[in-house]
Parts: structure tokens; C-alpha cells; sequence
């Protein structure tokens, strides 16, 4: 029952010999999704053993280098290794010109189909299915690079089915349905049997949002209110916050901040400037807002679990 992150780079626009830039996989009951694809994203895949080959949706926060430059030569590299099934890529509608620009210069193609979803500047739900939503909301960030967050939220489960107290009851099979959405049983006889007698209560949902390259904004927690692990930015420490306005980023403690008021589990503090060769600098500011805070590292696996956080 996986929900399962791992850290393809912690670092912003200039990589270092410790950090790549911007990516991630999230990895959702064994189905990968990749959000943001810095230069040398198909590597890092490689280097940390994900099966790229399973990746069937692409999240590109906005147009921006350090966000995208890999694109390209992960989708070629996929092509050239015999890829059939349809990519599903979801970014800035000047994304698609970019690709098919340098798909008609290298007078080649793709030899699966890339379906392309523009992002708007509203939120928006942009990818729903049986297992998860995933809503993408504005931040703000440069006037030339439009950018979207993202929220993967995990959808409810039906209720396990307790056999034994379901054969006692002689309950029939065609009622089972009923039971998993929640109905109560009712006998031949009339007896009404709980619903709670009968099943068991599913495992929480899970969530994960990603908030990256963005001013800091009180009302961007309400998208991404109860989030179980929250990603943030954390391009610069307290002492930098002038740079950071200056160049639409965000501070530790303001990332924290953020924590706080989108009532997250957890949080995760990456995209590091190259200033700082060691970003453990800018944990104390965040965790004396935030206790609950951790520095990406790139390689690392944070799991969600099933289990509900403390306080919920």
C-alpha cells in the first residue's frame, strides 16, 4: 500500500556536486509520477533504481530551466528504448510548442503518444481516477514562468468486509456492495445490523503537495489545507529574505510558516540555493516554527503512512 516519495534533487537552478535540481517520484500504490524534470533527471531515475518505465504522468510546476531542461532527453530516451503506452504530461501550454519545436528541428518523433494537459492559472483537479486527484493550483513566482503547485490526495476506500460476521448474519452476496459503501444490514426478520458490526473502517487517505519557486502567501495554505507531507521551497535562510522577494522565492521559516498554516503532518524543505553547501543551516529557523521539518537530500524516501498523525 505504498505512498511513497523519493528526492531525484534537492537543489534549485545551479546544480553542485551534492545536489541535481528540481525532481521528484511519487509513487502511489506501486504507480509512478514524476513531478518536475531538471537536466539529468533520467540519471538520478537510473541512479535510484525507479522504475522509469512505469512512469505514465509527468508534472512540470512551470518553464523555468532548473524545472524542465531533462524533459526532453527523457522522453527521447524512452522513445528510443521501445516505449508504446501513451505519456501524459501536464504543464505551461507553452511546454507543447517547446517539444514539438524540437521534435520538427530534430526531424524525428516520439514513437508512443504524448498527451499534453495546459495548465490554467486556476485550481483545478487535472487528473482523477479510481485510486487518486491530483489538483494544481497557482503560486507566484516570476511574471515570465507562471507557476502551479500540486496536490496528490489519495481517495477513499471502500470498507473491508468482516467474513465472519458476514457469513453469521447470512448476509447475501449481492448485498456486499451496500455494506463496503456503508449501509447497514437488514434481516429477513427485520433486525437491523450495524454497518460497523459488519466491516471495517478503511485506512485513512494520504496526501502530498508540492509548493515550489513562489513568494510566500498566507492564502496558498488553503490549497493544500491537511496535507499529510508538504514540500516546500527553502531556496534561502532568514538572513537572505531581502534576495529572496527580490527574486519571487521563499525562506525556510516562511516554508514553515506554511506548515503551520496548512495544518501539515510533515514538512520538507528543498530547492536550495548553491550558497549553501550544507542546508542543515536552515533547519533550526524552520523547526522553531515547525518542529516537524526535514532537509531533502537527494536520494531520499519518505514514506506516507496509512496510519493517521497524531491529533487528527
Amino acid at each position: 500500500m505504498k505512498f511513497e516519495l523519493t528526492i531525484l534533487g534537492a537543489g534549485s537552478a545551479v546544480p553542485t556536486l551534492q545536489r541535481n535540481s528540481a525532481a521528484q517520484v511519487l509513487n502511489v500504490l506501486e504507480r509512478y509520477f514524476l513531478i518536475d524534470c531538471a537536466e539529468a533527471t533520467q540519471h538520478q531515475l537510473r541512479r535510484f533504481r525507479i522504475p522509469y518505465n512505469r512512469i505514465n504522468h509527468i508534472f512540470i510546476s512551470h518553464l523555468h530551466g532548473d524545472h524542465y531542461f531533462g524533459l526532453m532527453g527523457f522522453l527521447s530516451s524512452l522513445s528510443m528504448q521501445g516505449r508504446k503506452g501513451e505519456m501524459h504530461l501536464y504543464a505551461d501550454p507553452r511546454l507543447q510548442e517547446i517539444i514539438e519545436s524540437q521534435l520538427k528541428i530534430m526531424n524525428t518523433r516520439l514513437g508512443y503518444p504524448l498527451r499534453f494537459h495546459p495548465l490554467t492559472r486556476n485550481p483545478e483537479i487535472i487528473l482523477d481516477d479510481k485510486v487518486l486527484t491530483v489538483t494544481s493550483f497557482p503560486l507566484l513566482h516570476r511574471y515570465d514562468a507562471p507557476v502551479c503547485g500540486f496536490l496528490f490526495k489519495e481517495k477513499e476506500r471502500s470498507r473491508t468486509i468482516r467474513k465472519d460476521m458476514a457469513d453469521a448474519w447470512q448476509v447475501p452476496v449481492a448485498f456486499m456492495q451496500y455494506l463496503k459503501a456503508g449501509a447497514d444490514f437488514v434481516t429477513p426478520e427485520g433486525k437491523v445490523i450495524p454497518n460497523r458490526m459488519l466491516t471495517v473502517s478503511p485506512p485513512p487517505s494520504r496526501s502530498y503537495a508540492y509548493m515550489t519557486d513562489t513568494l510566500f502567501r498566507e492564502r496558498f495554505a488553503e490549497y493544500v489545507s491537511g496535507v499529510d507531507i508538504l514540500y516546500h521551497e527553502a531556496t534561502y535562510g532568514r538572513e537572505l529574505e531581502t534576495v529572496a522577494k527580490e527574486n519571487y522565492h521563499s525562506t525556510a521559516e516562511q516554508a514553515a510558516r506554511m506548515a503551520v498554516l496548512s495544518g501539515a503532518g510533515k514538512l520538507l524543505l528543498g530547492h536550495f540555493s548553491a550558497r549553501y553547501p550544507d542546508p542543515s543551516c536552515l533547519l533550526p529557523e524552520a523547526r522553531a516554527v515547525f518542529p516537524e521539518t526535514y532537509i531533502c537530500t537527494d536520494g531520499d524516501v519518505y514514506d506516507i503512512p496509512v496510519q493517521k498523525r497524531l491529533g487528527m
